[in-house]
């Protein structure tokens, strides 16, 4: 009898212990997410942030970022583009605290959260709008990285520049994509 009661105890204790550590590990590893209120994921990006419309950036907002997360870096490419993967955006150094991008950031070098924009793929520095030839939908892949260092880039790097500085340290990473044709 006394060993019974025992095992129940074990097992009850077993039990919430594998529960509690279950959620401790839940709360520590969050997913990096990445939306926009202007476009659903998968669906078009509507016109005021296209080259038909006003060549705007969409607001950006994500959530999960790790705490170890020293920066974060964004760069849009459209791999349907005729030329290869083309580049719309490139974004690095925003700081980890930042949880996202209102609508129509400048095109300066600089924004106000401290970030650093590189060049897109027409060598201007800034967010450049989808802009597809006629014909069937491009996907515009807007994917955000998390990093254990801020990137010791000068401005107007490229996606390629970016990329390969942040090679070794992307903690998490996290992709929305939209479309549009014409």
């Amino acid at each position: 009898m006394l060993q019974r009661q025992y095992c129940l105890w074990c097992s009850i204790f077993c039990g919430v212990a594998s529960l509690i550590a279950v959620q401790v590990a839940s709360a520590g590893s969050s997913k990096l997410l990445i939306n926009s209120i202007d476009f659903t994921a998968n669906e078009s990006i509507p016109v005021p942030y296209t080259c038909s419309g006003d060549n705007k950036s969409p607001s950006l907002a994500w959530s999960g970022v790790p705490v170890t997360t020293k920066t974060l870096a964004l760069i849009v490419r459209d791999p349907d583009a005729p030329i290869g993967s083309y580049v719309h955006w490139v974004l690095y150094n925003l700081p980890a605290n930042v949880s996202g991008l209102p609508a129509a950031i400048p095109t300066a070098p600089t924004i106000a959260q401290g970030a650093v924009q590189g060049v897109n793929g027409s060598g201007a520095s800034g967010y450049q709008g989808p802009c597809p030839p006629p014909g069937a939908a491009h996907h515009y892949h807007f994917k955000l990285y998390a990093l254990d260092v801020k990137l010791g880039l000068p401005l107007g790097a490229t996606a390629d520049e970016v990329e390969h500085a942040m090679n070794g340290h992307v903690i998490a990473s996290a992709e929305l994509i939209g479309t549009f044709g014409r």
